[in-house]
């Protein structure tokens, strides 16, 4: 599929990725390749995890936005650089500059977690707040930028960010020689681009599969159109991948380059997220396990060894608890129930006996008295309990209604 691209724009080549590789050593870490078990015997091959989540500022953004900002002439570097994010790029853009001894301004949605900006602050830029989304936060960075002439780094459109993040192309073929598939999410597209340029290069015949969460997913659309579209109504817990429109010079590379882009639902982002903490033992966000979610929502047909790229680990505390919650219900380990009981001493503790020898963990507890469904003496009994997942929560209800229970299974 053909696209053609602005005159501002010049290609990526594998030597642009060398030449950034060189520039970034002894700056971005080479991050570990960690193999997973459980995902090998799901797709029925070996699967390996690429740990950018483990990259300084937690996240492969570092990469990208130190080879832009190197790439600047004396004069460019003086009047200082801008740019606007949600976390990753805010927090790469800080570092890097700080390290070349450039002055940054970042901004950043009213909304952002407040790690996020506490981090980005750290590692040395001027953060301003302004909007309540994104587009909103870019346009006020745009406008600085005219204003005051910071050079705008922008998080994925220009050819030295995605040379930048192609050097994690390079680790992969030298960590995993053996490689067959590559999973990355995309988000405005510079990681994949990069990753597509550098691998391809190299290896022709290596997979290259994309993953965007279902509620942000442009480009299928832009695919579909054969040029870059916008979408609206952006819905994902993925916020380093939810991008409206594919980046011009991004899409060209991926819409050449690349093999398949899959979508994944929200559940399976969750649940995937779970399994890198559970399993892998690794702290990852909802943007950076979308390549696992994949091999969950897909695991079959997938010629192996199989890489999946963990792009990012920088997740707010109290969003990671909801997503853990949501996780582990979507993986079947929650069981909500409804139960009538008579109201007499015992008959609750009664209940409590019977769930402890079915190894089911009471969360929460409920009573309701007052529904006038309710007999005189009668107590309507909700439990929030934890299981070992779905097979056990259908055990649980079985056992506790050939008990004698009247039980309403809620979720």
């Amino acid at each position: 599929m053909s696209f053609r691209l602005s005159d501002t724009f010049r290609p990526v080549i594998l030597d642009d990725v060398r030449g950034a590789r060189k520039m970034l050593a002894g700056v971005a870490r080479t991050t570990a390749m960690e193999g997973s078990r459980h995902l090998s015997q799901l797709v029925g091959a070996p699967v390996h995890l690429k740990c950018e989540n483990l990259q300084r500022t937690g996240s492969f953004k570092l990469r990208g936005a130190y080879v832009r900002i190197s790439g600047l002439r004396p004069e460019e570097r003086a009047a200082g650089v801008v740019a606007a994010s949600a976390g990753n790029h805010a927090q790469g853009v800080a570092l890097a500059s700080s390290l070349l001894g450039v002055r940054s301004t970042v901004f950043m949605p009213m909304g952002a977690p407040l790690p996020k900006v506490a981090a980005t602050r750290e590692y040395g830029a001027d953060v301003r707040l302004r909007g309540q989304v994104i587009e909103e936060t870019l346009d006020a960075a745009q406008e600085y930028a005219s204003r005051t002439g910071a050079v705008f780094i922008h998080p994925f459109d220009h050819p030295d960010i995605i040379a930048g993040q192609g050097t994690v192309g390079l680790e992969i073929l030298e960590q995993c020689p053996e490689v067959r598939t590559i999973v990355v999410g995309i988000g405005g597209g510079g990681l994949a681009a990069g990753i597509g340029v550098a691998v391809r290069a190299l290896r022709p015949d290596v997979r290259l599969i994309g993953v965007q969460a279902e509620g942000a997913a442009a480009y299928p659309p832009s695919l579909a159109a054969g040029r870059p579209v916008s979408i609206d109504g952006l819905a994902t817990m993925a916020d380093g991948i939810r991008v409206g429109r594919p980046g011009d010079l991004p899409f060209a590379i991926i819409a050449d380059l690349f093999d398949d882009v899959r979508t994944v639902s929200e559940d399976a982002l969750s649940s995937a997220l779970l399994l890198c903490l559970e399993r892998a033992k690794l702290v990852v966000e909802p943007a950076g396990a979308a390549p696992v979610a994949a091999l969950l929502s897909e695991p079959h047909g997938i010629a192996g060894p199989v890489v999946a790229v963990l792009s990012g680990g920088n997740v707010d505390p109290l969003l990671m608890q909801r997503i853990l919650r949501h996780g582990m219900a979507a993986a079947g380990r929650y069981l909500s129930l409804r139960l009538r009981l008579t109201d007499r001493p015992g008959v609750l503790a009664a209940l409590l006996g019977s769930l402890s020898v079915l190894d089911a963990n009471v969360l929460d507890v409920s009573h309701v008295r007052t529904d006038p469904r309710l007999g005189l003496s009668e107590v309507e009994v909700e439990l929030q309990l934890e299981t070992k997942g779905p097979e056990h929560c259908a055990e649980v209800a079985s056992s506790l209604r050939a008990a004698g229970y009247t039980v309403t299974v809620v979720g």
